[in-house]
């Protein structure tokens, strides 16, 4: 005779379990126990007793895998996909970002955009197509969107940490000389210019103190020419109350080395600028790896 356990059985059974002889029953109340739960419909677990919930008997509400511990002498403190970027998180933060090498740190970078999966491969072709760590976060958007398994999030990503290499460069120049920081104004304008694919002319207002008002971009060229507006150029220097500027442009080529253009263009902002008081204490051109200063090259006349 088969025995289907349901609830109303089971209860019975265990509100009687004071009354069996537990040695001489022992063998058929789990015989019943088994038999009954192999034949039993596909219905709820009944509870336990509450007498005898506390006796283990009861199934807990809810079962976190994520909640189990392991033991102090397991030799992983976590399993599974996850726990190798908790490891990396771990080792930046113990370590520092100098135990790490580029493309770690661009695969922790794309950790923002990948929820999941490995990432190092993507890390290891991006650098391996744009040359460095530093050219793949400051390559033009467009330019990222068009390699294999970048989408939004990862550009956005990419760009949102050369936004903030460059604010932090920008900082440590913030209610200072300029003249008095060159090493910080280079390297400044080395994350903001050096790895741009076009030309650009930017120009660095200051005050009579020479710290910094503005750094405002007066022009994008094409891969070899920009166009000074000096019309423009006198404008803003009235506009922000400045009394200083320094010119700033990039070369595509890497090569610092100033045109004959670029000599005639700094002579002639500099007489401009001169009727209004305002000195102009350099131009500078940033390649890459490279820079040259007219004033130290000795391009720049006296004013």
């Amino acid at each position: 005779m088969s025995i289907a356990l349901d609830r109303t059985n089971f209860s019975t059974l265990i509100y009687n379990l004071d009354a069996i002889n537990f040695q001489k029953g022992q063998a058929r109340l789990w015989e019943i126990l088994r038999r009954g739960i192999r034949k039993s419909s596909e219905t709820e677990f009944p509870e336990a007793p509450p007498r005898f919930a506390r006796k283990g008997f009861a199934e807990r509400d809810q079962f976190d895998p994520g909640a189990t511990s392991l033991a102090p002498e397991a030799p992983f403190s976590s399993t599974g996909p996850q726990g190798h970027r908790g490891r990396m998180r771990e080792k930046l933060l113990d370590r520092g970002a100098d135990a790490f090498a580029d493309y770690e740190l661009l695969e922790m970078l794309l950790f923002l955009a990948f929820k999941k999966g490995d990432t190092k491969p993507l890390a290891k072709s991006l650098i391996n197509h744009y040359g460095s760590y530093a050219d793949v976060l400051a390559a033009p958007p467009e330019s990222l969107f068009a390699q294999p398994g970048i989408g939004i999030h990862s550009v956005a990503a990419i760009k949102l940490i050369h936004a903030s290499a460059l604010r932090l460069a920008r900082a440590e120049l913030a209610n200072t000389p300029v003249l008095n920081n060159w090493d910080k104004l280079i390297d400044y304008l080395t994350i903001a210019m050096a790895r741009e694919t076009n030309e650009q002319f930017r120009v660095l207002y200051l005050d009579n103190r020479n710290r910094l008002i503005a750094d405002e971009i007066a022009s994008r060229g094409t891969v070899n020419h920009t166009q000074v507006y000096v019309r423009e150029l006198v404008t803003r220097a009235l506009h922000n109350h400045a009394t200083a500027l320094i010119l700033v442009h990039n070369h595509p080529s890497g090569d610092p080395a100033p045109s004959r253009d670029d000599i005639e263009m700094t002579k002639e902002v500099q007489r401009a600028v001169a009727l209004l008081d305002v000195t102009l204490h350099d131009h500078i051109i940033i390649g890459k790896g490279a820079w040259l200063s007219f004033r130290r090259e000795g391009l720049l006349r006296a004013a």
